[in-house]
């Protein structure tokens, strides 16, 4: 029994494919410097024709699409049933963000670890707020996109209690190494109980909701800790050395210089960051939005 129903499945696919690759990588590196020692030009300086060899020629063509299906076969009774998930699965949603994850259970319950209860079947919705991202769990045999925009499903049954790594499969920026997760598998009854401890997206800050849900914590840390760009702690107030048009000033981080930060962040960048990596937010964050962010950034002055 492997980490979850998957695992058995891919890993002998993999294991057959390997195995029938290796075998003819060894067995045709043979054969060919037997061929170039048996009738090298010393031994044979005039070449002869030989004559078509129709058996030959037959058992050559069938044993390799007799083998290609072989390996398709194993490979589709792996891989199709991730696409069919059980009606009872439990559901998570899992956000991808630059550089992190976030899972949601049934009644707005927030965690940034994947646990679930062990020999349940359940079904991740994914969605990213803003680059390709990709769910990739190794142990349980399981990897599927998180496109912008669309919606896509990734299922399994953990089948053994423990603690496994999530990685990201797709390069998605600066901290792409850094955008790991687990999946804490627990018995049902110590799930149901962790479930319970856990508080509701809405117990949380408003202003802080908005910046997870846009990515924003991503590139700007609440600790004080240094990422791609400045940290959100201490930020608001704060004179901060920028770039504008090439020339160098001073600026305090009040409400304006937020909102242009916000909505045209190519304008002013802090002395010792890149510019470009930040979208505009015109559109995606309301002037509501932007007043409940200014009204959180406040409090962690």
């Amino acid at each position: 029994m492997g980490a979850s129903n998957f695992t058995a499945g891919v890993n002998f696919a993999l294991i057959l494919i390997n195995a029938i690759s290796i075998f003819f990588l060894v067995g045709i590196t043979v054969v060919m410097i037997y061929f170039v020692i048996r009738y090298r030009k010393a031994k044979h300086p005039k070449a002869v024709q030989i004559r078509d060899n129709n058996i030959l020629e037959i058992t050559w063509t069938v044993i390799p699409v007799i083998l290609v299906l072989l390996m398709f076969y194993y490979g589709y009774i792996a891989y199709h049933p991730m696409d069919n998930p059980p009606k009872d699965a439990m559901q998570v949603r899992v956000t991808a963000k630059m550089w992190a994850w976030s899972f949601e259970y049934e009644g707005n319950k927030q965690s940034d670890i994947l646990v679930l209860p062990v020999n349940k079947p359940v079904n991740l919705n994914l969605r990213s707020l803003d680059v390709i991202h990709g769910l990739y769990i190794p142990d349980f045999r399981v990897k599927q996109d998180v496109v912008p925009g669309k919606e896509n499903t990734l299922w399994f049954i953990p089948q053994i209690e423990g603690e496994y790594y999530i990685l990201c499969s797709a390069y998605c920026g600066l901290r792409h190494s850094f955008m790991e997760s687990k999946v804490k598998v627990v018995s049902d009854e110590e799930f149901k109980k962790w479930l319970s401890e856990q508080s509701s997206q809405s117990e949380e800050p408003e202003g802080l909701t908005i910046l997870k849900n846009n990515a924003c914590t991503g590139c700007h840390s609440l600790d004080g800790s240094k990422l791609v760009s400045t940290s959100f702690k201490g930020l608001y107030g704060k004179t901060e050395t920028v770039e504008t048009d090439g020339v160098e000033r001073k600026v305090t981080a009040d409400d304006a210089y937020i909102h242009t930060s916000i909505y045209d962040p190519g304008k002013d960048i802090v002395k010792g960051y890149p510019k470009g990596l930040m979208q505009s937010y015109k559109g995606k964050i309301s002037e509501e939005d932007f007043q409940k962010i200014i009204e959180y950034l406040k409090t962690i002055r």
